[in-house]
């Protein structure tokens, strides 16, 4: 009998960790210290200092980019860490905010010599967290121990680099019925991840034929458009238009996916924006941020339609990654139903980004 948790439970406390600026160990050969830049402290920096050695900086590759450092690991660089650096010098590195104001931050110096599992690893943790894409770290003689004597949070690498590039299991919590504007026949399913992360929800409306091709729109959250109202994109106009399709079709299923701004998460979507103002284009300010033009993983989509006992759909998207997606993950998508509404003066030039280089078919 234990009541350890297992890896699953051990990376969402790594999560929760790294998102109050508490350091984790990543346990490998050799283990290592991390801290993720945006919530580092400056008496946690003092102290990571303290031990010695010789902490990195690690970026992505996009990021690394911008900040026009050396990449050796082909998805990420490891930038040391300048003896008179303080946690704003972090920040700053980490953060694409001020780029402009101090376009040169190097030269840098970066290491390549070594494996970069545990940065990499490290980085997608931060990720998951929501965090800036940018993580201290430094290696250690006995993780295990340090963890021990600090009462860290440790996490076995390899373990951890399956479960990483695993979608969580979602299970089923409770539906409801649901009224709506655009049906009555609406019905609410709750799923939640066994990694702790955010819930997703499932609007079926009707009673759809397992049987056949559903009409389903796959749907990110996008709290600044679904609920205020935002002219800065369509994904409010298109969440509206795709419940009244199916209203009038009385049958169907939305599924509202919480993958706030392509998989970044509220916080790096607005950074995003600032960014925008700047003159950046969406996909270049996700880039700067340290981000890829699209982080989520719609096969959380597939799983719920699967689990609701639906294996084929008309998909209401324009984008071809999502049909891509579906297909590969077991959903058969018999026709992509076009949703092209919500165009206007304050995103147009938004909506030709995502058709130019998202291949968004608009």
């Amino acid at each position: 009998m234990t009541f350890a948790p297992d890896i699953t439970e051990q990376l969402a406390r790594a999560r929760a960790d790294l998102r109050m600026g508490v350091p984790v160990v990543l346990k490998g050969h050799p283990s290592a210290l991390v801290m993720a830049a945006e919530t580092l402290t400056a008496a946690r920096f003092a102290d990571l200092l303290a031990l010695g050695g010789a902490p990195v900086l690690a970026v992505t590759a996009r990021r690394a980019q911008t900040l026009k450092a050396h990449v050796y690991d082909k998805d990420l660089a490891r930038l040391l860490i300048p003896e008179d650096a303080t946690p704003a010098w972090v920040q700053s590195i980490a953060d694409p905010a001020d780029d402009l104001r101090v376009p040169l931050k190097g030269p840098f110096t970066c290491q390549r010599d070594g494996k970069a599992d545990l940065h990499r690893a490290a980085i997608q943790l931060a990720k998951d967290a929501r965090l800036l894409p940018a993580v201290l770290v430094l290696e250690l003689a006995d993780g295990s121990a340090f963890a021990a004597q600090h009462c860290l949070t440790e996490i076995d690498l390899p373990t951890a680099m399956t479960a990483l590039l695993h979608a969580s299991e979602l299970h089923p919590v409770v539906s409801a019925r649901l009224p709506m504007e655009f049906s009555e026949a609406g019905r609410l399913h709750i799923f939640r991840p066994e990694d702790g992360g955010e819930e997703h929800y499932a609007i079926e409306i009707g009673r759809p034929d397992r049987a056949k091709p559903v009409l389903a729109r796959l749907h990110s959250a996008c709290f600044t458009g679904d609920v205020l109202g935002s002219l800065k994109c369509d994904c409010g106009p298109q969440l509206r238009s795709a419940l009244a399709q199916m209203g009038e079709a009385g049958q169907g299923v939305l599924l509202y996916l919480n993958q706030e701004g392509r998989g970044i998460g509220l916080a790096n979507k607005m950074r995003a924006y600032s960014l925008q103002d700047q003159g950046f284009d969406t996909v270049e300010a996700n880039h700067r941020l340290g981000f890829e033009d699209d982080e989520r993983d719609f096969r959380i989509g597939s799983d719920i339609l699967k689990s609701m006992g639906f294996s084929s759909v008309r998909l209401l998207t324009n984008n071809p990654r999502k049909v891509a997606m579906m297909e590969t993950s077991g959903i058969r998508v018999e026709e992509r139903v076009p949703l092209k509404v919500g165009e206007n003066a304050h995103n147009r030039g938004y909506l030709a980004t995502k058709a130019a280089k998202s291949g968004h078919l608009l």
